[in-house]
């Protein structure tokens, strides 16, 4: 017999028990430990399901909340976790294109509106951005007939839908198409000089040069004194150093508008090409009497300047492209020239060093620009 046992547990006393009662007692507290203990247990990490029941589930609400707000990153992070939880999720798929599209995640948007397109081929929005992302991937034949359901459906509200959907046809050489829609963005007659003129600026955009020359021709048969054709048709016969050609353009345009500065610029730039100074000089004084606010005509002059063995005016003319662009590196290194000639030495070398440090800034900006975007 034991005696003189206390135990103490809970709060529960025993006294002078004998060995069954203590046994007994003892199975009771560890029953009742036991239950404790589970009670209070935290939930194991290594319980999925306890995990997935206590964590907040993501909803489309919020998420489309968060989109609505232009909070992108978020609302894809909350689309994305949903996803994972339950693809099925009705209307999620549209949520998660709208939102890629948002983010610029084109590949995705093609994905997840594609599924959205197929099951309601009447959802606008969906069509919309499903053309532009086709587009912006390089899928023009995809990207054509969903943009002509958009333009049939908005004829002249979404203007960029409308551009997109010309270069479209450029790009699959449908030219007519593309200056019919063209020509309806800018509210000109299909036919008109004007749409010819359009087109053309746009294939000159794009690199279609021998196409955009027959597109300015047109427009100058329909109408001689169109503003803007002879111009154009300069710029692209300088661009092919057919200077001779350039400068009798551009004077038929001053014959049209003697007082556009631009025209002025471009003239003076042919001359200066065919190593004719005053000529050039002449008419880029004329370019910036009637505007001062480019940079151009003045770094030009410079140049010119500087070929005529004018370094004071040379310098002062590059100084006062440099006020205007302090980050035009041939400004820089025209300055640098002048002053050399100056015999400002030190102050030469401080140019030419800016001049170059800008122009190797600038070439790899736009090499990043060019690896960024996909294009050479």
């Amino acid at each position: 017999m034991w005696t003189n046992v206390s135990v103490f547990t809970f709060g529960v006393s025993f006294y002078p028990m004998n060995r069954l009662q203590f046994f007994l007692g003892l199975a009771l507290l560890l029953v009742i430990g036991h239950v404790v203990v589970v009670a209070q247990a935290p939930v194991s990490s290594s319980n999925p399901a306890a995990i997935s029941a206590t964590a907040e589930k993501p909803t489309l609400a919020d998420a489309q909340a968060k989109l609505d707000a232009g909070e992108v990153d978020e609302a894809l992070a909350e689309l994305n976790k949903l996803q994972a939880l339950d693809p099925n999720t009705p209307g999620l798929a549209r949520a998660l294109g709208v939102a890629a599209f948002r983010k610029g995640e084109f590949a995705t948007v093609a994905t997840e509106l594609k599924q959205v397109t197929d099951k309601n081929p009447e959802d606008r929005e969906a069509v919309q951005l499903l053309g532009l992302s086709y587009y912006y991937l390089g899928r023009t034949q995809d990207a054509i007939p969903l943009l002509e359901r958009v333009h049939g459906w908005f004829p002249t509200a979404n203007v960029d839908a409308s551009y997109v959907l010309g270069i479209s046809y450029l790009r699959v050489n449908e030219y007519d198409k593309a200056r019919k829609s063209f020509a309806e963005m800018y509210d000109v007659g299909a036919d008109s000089a004007a749409s010819h003129l359009i087109l053309a600026r746009m294939l000159l955009r794009e690199g279609y040069d021998p196409i955009a020359e027959q597109e300015l021709l047109k427009a100058n048969q329909i109408d001689p004194k169109l503003p803007g054709v002879h111009l154009f048709l300069g710029e692209l016969y300088t661009y092919k150093s057919q200077i001779d050609k350039a400068i009798e353009e551009i004077k038929a345009e001053l014959t049209i508008d003697p007082v556009n500065a631009e025209a002025l610029y471009k003239l003076a730039d042919a001359y200066s090409r065919a190593q004719k100074w005053d000529e050039a000089q002449r008419y880029l004084q004329r370019s910036i009497w009637i505007d001062s606010t480019s940079t151009g005509p003045y770094v030009l002059m410079a140049k010119v300047l500087l070929k005529k063995n004018e370094p004071t005016l040379g310098a002062r003319a590059a100084q006062k492209a440099i006020a205007m662009d302090p980050k035009n590196y041939y400004a820089h290194f025209l300055l640098g020239q002048a002053l050399l000639k100056l015999g400002k030495t030190e102050e030469a070398n401080a140019e030419m060093k800016i001049s170059q440090e800008l122009q190797s800034s600038q070439t790899h900006s736009a090499a990043e620009l060019k690896a960024g975007t996909g294009k050479e």
